[in-house]
């Protein structure tokens, strides 16, 4: 099953599934008791949205992140080892986690923006993992009943605030500069999450290519450290990392302006598309 967050027509948000084409709005018929997709989790009932709402072209809405308002977002930075290579850094032992905001992502087909604060908005294709069930301690061989599941990441990194401290906050913050989408697909529909490729282009140029099985930290493992320190709870993300090819660490250099496009695509989960405007146009 695909979930989707959007805003119809008319501006109010809902949520859904969507065969790719058309997008059943269930939230017309379920919202009363579970208001978005982050309450469904909560309630387990991501089933009863099977089938569920009258259609809406996919088309004729406006894409949101798929959780719109997670209460964590977890950000794992140099877990393909290409990447650690690239950035002259070991392998890590733990994973290097930091936090984005929702303010700081859009969804499929909403421009990113660049900062008027900075020229060196960078790209970072990932696949984000979506907690369905809560947890603490949580072990690794019980990471994936945790999992509700998958979607696409767009780490939208400002280099120059990023690199400002040993803190990767600011770089990450930047309000609309990330994005995740365009839906969510469930474990079942995936199959095997690491039997996937990720493929980032910019203005149609391949930039990243990477399995999923490069992951220096796997997936069960992230959900298991993350857990020990807090609760992971449904609607959670954690996006798992970027694979080599940045922007940043290109030659020549390759940053975002107006005007580019940025496509992330994971196979199996789908295709996370941007265009890219400066702040407040």
């Amino acid at each position: 099953m695909r979930l989707v967050s959007f805003e119809r027509p008319d501006g109010t948000r809902s949520y859904g599934t969507t065969d790719g084409a058309t997008i059943r709005d269930a939230g017309a018929e379920l919202g009363g008791t579970w208001p978005d997709l982050r309450v469904v989790l909560e309630a387990g009932a991501v089933a009863s949205l099977a089938g569920k709402g009258p259609e809406i072209a996919l088309d004729a809405v406006k894409l949101l992140p798929p959780i719109p308002e997670p209460e964590k977002i977890l950000c794992i930075g140099l877990n393909y080892l290409p990447h650690i290579l690239e950035s002259g850094r070991d392998k890590p032992e733990y994973p290097s986690i930091f936090t984005r905001y929702p303010s700081s992502l859009v969804g499929h087909g909403t421009p990113l923006e660049r900062p008027n604060a900075s020229r060196e908005l960078d790209y970072e294709g990932e696949l984000a993992v979506v907690i369905g069930a809560a947890g603490r301690h949580i072990p690794v061989e019980r990471a994936w009943d945790h999992i509700a599941g998958y979607s696409v990441f767009n780490d939208g990194s400002v280099r120059d605030y990023q690199n400002h401290t040993t803190q990767f906050w600011p770089g990450k913050s930047f309000e609309r500069s990330g994005s995740m989408g365009p839906w969510i697909v469930t474990p079942d529909e995936v199959g095997d999450i690491t039997a996937q490729t990720l493929t980032t282009t910019v203005n149609g140029n391949v930039e990243q290519h990477t399995p999923i099985t490069d992951l220096a930290i796997g997936i069960p493992e992230l959900i298991a450290y993350a857990s020990t320190v807090l609760t992971l709870k449904p609607g959670d993300v954690i996006a798992t990392g970027t694979p080599g090819g940045v922007g940043r660490y290109r030659k020549p250099q390759l940053f975002l302006e107006p005007g580019m496009s940025v496509e992330v695509e994971i196979t199996g989960v789908g295709r996370l598309v941007n265009g890219v405007v400066d702040e407040g146009r």
